[in-house]
């Protein structure tokens, strides 16, 4: 019997299908191996249900940032020239730098906090210990500064409340380990998304799909029922592996086509809010648990002011944005915002008119569980971090501790509810039962201060 006689059964289109889907899966960075567990308690479904939330984007200002520009103003001659003492504005207790005559485009100072300052928590004095910046990276990134081998808190966060989800975790840039614990997903352009969640279709296009539905539907039944017969026989686990990778590429597809409705039809012209469109439209759609935005530039050796006055409003104009696709797409409240970068700028302008690495800088956070309007640790006049109380919170008062990343990343992970986690178990970060920052999130009640 040949291929070319009537009677000769016509190949599979399913394996080529899949094959293109699972090529197109791999350019994006997808893992598509579905564990067994997960595999037979959807088996009803044939379809991955959708996460829904809480969502984490990890905001990086990579390169260092000057918090004098920001969130931790001078007003000094020797640490900044834009400004002076009597013009650092405030609103509530925030205090921050005049940037509206300053910004060359994006966002002032007075513009963001002016709609997010009551949401918002800063903590400034944090600690990087080192100041180059690949270690400061990934110590900020993983609150683990003598290990490759931690994950960032991003990928902890969506091993452990979402691995099975397509694109659980999505970067953009930065560091972006692991840890071996979940794929890592990168989808650069929109273009590249479309075309993943459309991968059943002729160049991403719906339009033109490579079966209608009728078709498209026995496949999927025949998918089903090979992968419900083979699981209870024995079979070589390599052989075991790809059944797995062709099923779960099936049950990856269909969920990925809930992103389509949500991808905006005008791309942004906007470094972080392109960013923000791919995470935002793939939390919206149940696929995605975290992602790690970020933009480059700061590392001001020349020109300090020029180049910070440039970045940080684009960066906080990327902030605005996304927070308010989140309320158009409905789920901004469920969004959990860590904005931050792996080092400061120094107290004092070289010769250049720049400012060199610093190991002392800020973060902010705002989100669900997160109370606003609130300002944790300092910074003193000559810019040196100031020992902060961890059960109290106020600097200056009793015993303090110098607040480091591990600190940061231990309360992150109480606030995601992972602490406990078996990931984050083989993952420890060290730190001591009386340093941990145990109302971080939220004003220690009096009982807590006494």
């Amino acid at each position: 019997m040949h291929s070319s006689d009537p009677s000769y059964p016509k190949p599979d289109p399913a394996p080529t299908m899949r094959r293109d889907f699972l090529k197109s899966c791999a350019l994006a960075g997808l893992g598509l191996t579905a564990p067994t567990t997960m595999l037979s308690a959807i088996d009803k479904q044939q379809e991955l249900p959708p996460y829904e939330g809480p969502y984490y984007l990890v905001f990086n200002a990579s390169g260092g940032w000057d918090t004098s520009y920001l969130m931790d103003p001078k007003g000094t001659d020797r640490i900044n020239r834009l400004y002076t003492s009597e013009q650092i504005l405030s609103h509530g207790n925030h205090r921050f730098a005049p940037t509206s005559d300053h910004k060359q485009d994006g966002l002032s100072n007075e513009d963001f906090y002016a709609e997010f300052g009551s949401e918002i928590l800063v903590l400034n004095g944090l600690d990087y210990s080192v100041n180059n910046h690949s270690p400061c990276s990934r110590y900020m990134a993983t609150g683990k500064l003598d290990s490759l081998a931690y994950p960032t808190f991003a990928a902890l966060v969506a091993a452990c409340q979402g691995a099975s989800c397509p694109l659980s975790f999505l970067t953009f840039g930065n560091y972006s380990a692991t840890g071996n614990l979940v794929a890592k997903a990168r989808v650069p352009y929109l273009p590249s998304l479309i075309r993943i969640a459309n991968a059943d279709s002729i160049e991403g296009n719906p339009k033109s799909p490579y079966h209608d539905k009728f078709a498209l539907d026995r496949i999927e039944q025949m998918l089903h029922q090979q992968h419900t017969d083979r699981t209870a026989q024995p079979q070589l686990p390599r052989r075991q592996r790809t059944e797995s990778m062709l099923y779960a590429a099936q049950l990856n597809s269909k969920a990925l086509q809930r992103i389509t409705p949500h991808i905006p039809k005008k791309i942004p012209k906007a470094r972080l809010a392109q960013q923000a469109e791919i995470a935002l439209a793939s939390f919206k759609a149940g696929v995605c648990v975290s992602a790690n935005l970020s933009i480059g530039q700061f590392d001001s050796h020349a020109n300090n002011d020029t180049d910070q006055m440039r970045l940080i409003p684009e960066f906080l104009d990327g902030i605005a944005y996304t927070l308010h696709r989140a309320e158009e797409l409905n789920i901004r409240e469920k969004v959990v915002v860590i904005a931050q970068s792996e080092m400061g700028r120094t107290p004092d302008y070289n010769q250049g008119n720049g400012k060199d690495h610093w190991s002392i800088g800020s973060i902010m956070f705002l989100g669900p569980g997160i109370q606003g309007n609130r300002v944790i640790g300092a910074t003193n006049e000559q810019q040196f971090a100031l020992p902060l109380n961890p059960k109290t919170l106020q600097t200056g008062v009793g015993d303090g501790i110098r607040v480091r990343p591990e600190h940061i990343h231990q309360a992150l992970r109480q606030l995601s509810g992972i602490a406990d986690h078996e990931y984050s178990q083989q993952f420890p970060l060290g730190v001591k039962t009386p340093e941990i920052l145990t109302n971080l999130w939220v004003n220690p009640t009096k009982s807590d201060s006494e």
